[in-house]
């Protein structure tokens, strides 16, 4: 009789994608620590880096575009334990991917995950500073560089399910 197989906690490529995501979480915290503390976003309103491109502060107490604002302690905590769901969902799934750019994907949503729940630990809700627009006529949502690596990160993603490439062989693995 062969016993159920126990899938790992920990794969091949576990240390890449967390590696990536431990990047991305610190690289986002630099940039909203900076923004905040030392540059003083808040104080100064929105500055113009290019006729295309400013910084704002935004404060999100949503998810993206605003969507789900939780203004109550308890929505918070929705928000909170949904997005750490996800977390730990996503370091699963690491333990089994193949591929090394998988692991970047998956490690960069994870960061930039963390990086938005530390916020809403924090702050109560998610800071944002990145603004493009054309003229006053048209608005890119405002996000910062944990919604950045999200993107990346899905991007990735997307490129595997369109271009799924060569599995490795029972061998490589």
């Amino acid at each position: 009789m062969k016993l159920p197989q126990i899938r790992p906690l920990w794969g091949r490529l576990s240390a890449l994608g967390f590696a990536v995501a431990i990047a991305g979480f610190l690289s986002d915290r630099l940039s909203k620590w900076w923004l905040l503390d030392i540059y003083g976003i808040a104080e100064r309103g929105a500055v113009e880096i290019t006729p295309f491109f400013n910084l704002v502060m935004a404060w999100n107490k949503g998810v993206s575009y605003g969507l789900f604002t939780a203004e109550t302690a308890a929505g918070r905590a929705i928000l909170i334990g949904f997005a750490l769901l996800v977390t730990v969902l996503l370091g699963l799934w690491l333990a089994r991917v193949t591929k090394p750019y998988m692991a970047v994907a998956l490690g960069l949503i994870i960061g930039g995950a963390v990086g938005n729940v530390y916020d809403r630990v924090k702050f109560g809700a998610v800071a944002d500073f990145f603004s493009f627009h054309i003229d006053d006529v048209f608005y890119w949502y405002i996000f910062n560089i944990a919604d950045v690596w999200i993107v990346a990160g899905v991007g990735l993603m997307l490129v595997d399910a369109v271009f799924p490439g060569k599995e490795p062989d029972s061998a490589e693995k």
